[in-house]
């Protein structure tokens, strides 16, 4: 019971971490404004008069601000410029003169170790 209500909770927080409670929200209210509109109206004005953006009810007023004040209180953070102090003398870069190739074996099985050997048996 406790793991599926902390399961439960992770949801919500993530829901509302990334927004979507806004989005929620958003069609409950075309929802009762495309209800109430086509109370008074035919179905293509209702659905025109609710998604043309011209006649927004209190609820859609209510959320936009809502989401506008949400972005001003995010965090800002500075980006920080990194400086490094200056080297003395000169930088020189000297390519080898000979790469040195290993000659192991390279192979796993030859990187495991052995594995003993067993006494002979006594017949």
């Amino acid at each position: 019971m406790i793991v599926r209500l902390g399961k439960v909770l992770v949801v919500f927080a993530l829901v509302a971490t990334l927004g979507a409670h806004w989005a929620l929200l958003q069609t409950v209210a075309w929802t009762t404004m495309l209800a109430s509109n086509l109370q008074s109206t035919s179905f293509h004005e209702a659905m025109s008069m609710t998604f043309d953006g011209n006649h927004p009810c209190p609820l859609c007023k209510a959320i936009a601000a809502a989401k506008k004040s949400e972005h001003k209180n995010q965090i800002t953070f500075e980006k920080q410029k990194l400086d490094f102090p200056p080297v003395q003398g000169e930088l020189i870069l000297l390519a080898p003169s000979q790469i040195e190739i290993a000659s192991q074996n390279l192979f796993a099985e030859s990187l495991l170790p052995k594995p003993p050997v067993p006494p002979p048996r006594s017949a």
